[in-house]
């Protein structure tokens, strides 16, 4: 183990930990240098196992023979950053929920088209840009039979701290990938691919999401809209199917990550 001992909170090196956001993080501008944080010694195993590249640790120095010491030892001389969780706290400007944070090289980009090839069902992210909401619908949609995951490019990247964190790791479990066609629309897309489109959107012409006629489809591809908005006319319009989860006591609507576990519970493949 290379363990190191922080002393000076303004170290270049932990800067990934502390002063990069996100969109920095990312890297957009040289996608292969990304990097992004994963936290809690569960969640970093399941980033192991999916085959991303460790580059260095940051964690309360009890972990490092405590909970995170299996972790560690699948790493190989990577450096370990380590502290009091009050010096931690200071550096981050949060407490970790689990006292160990790993960043992580960006993995590379998967093809919306290949990892749909053998898929019946698939969750469609239409403009969702709340992290929570995203870490959600992943932990739901790897649960509950969706076979991938696809995004629209307005969507919340998946592997922001806080959305790997809610997934629970769910974002290495299930593959998924960007919509990046610029020459088709997001249906004409779907449509290419071999799936029926189901839009979830409250209308006088949706039908009731336990319609036996969606059961019977052999691919679907359930499309879910931004929080406030929800999904744009286009897509309602257009889309093969537009379904709605029917509501008791007057209210309208469930949030977005909920609507996606009911979703995803009835539609998915028999």
């Amino acid at each position: 183990m290379h363990i190191i001992k922080i002393t000076d909170i303004d170290l270049p090196e932990l800067s990934v930990f502390s002063k990069l956001t996100e969109a920095q993080l990312r890297n957009k501008i040289e996608p292969k240098k990304g990097i992004f944080i994963a936290e809690s010694p569960k969640v970093i195993s399941l980033a192991l196992d999916a085959g991303c590249v460790p580059v260095s640790f940051l964690m309360e120095e009890k972990h490092i023979t405590g909970d995170a010491s299996q972790i560690i030892s699948r790493c190989g001389d990577i450096p370990v950053y380590t502290a009091e969780r009050g010096i931690l706290q200071k550096l981050t400007g949060y407490t970790l929920t689990r006292g160990v944070l790993c960043a992580m090289q960006r993995p590379s980009p998967l093809s919306a088209a290949e990892i749909c090839k053998n898929a019946r069902r698939i969750a469609v992210l239409d403009g969702i840009v709340d992290s929570t909401n995203i870490g959600a619908i992943f932990r739901s949609a790897a649960a509950l039979g969706m076979d991938a995951v696809l995004l629209t490019q307005q969507c919340c990247d998946p592997l922001v701290r806080r959305a790997v964190r809610v997934s629970m790791g769910t974002v290495f479990q299930i593959p998924w990938a960007y919509i990046l066609s610029e020459t088709v629309g997001l249906l004409e897309f779907l449509q290419q691919i071999g799936f029926k489109t189901v839009a979830m959107a409250l209308t006088e012409k949706s039908v009731r999401i336990d319609d036996p006629a969606l059961i019977s489809e052999a691919r679907l591809a359930i499309i879910l809209g931004t929080e406030g908005d929800g999904l744009g006319q286009n897509v309602i319009k257009n889309a093969d199917y537009t379904v709605r989860i029917p509501m008791y006591h007057g209210v309208d609507s469930l949030n977005v990550a909920a609507a996606s576990a009911v979703a995803f519970w009835e539609l998915r493949a028999r």
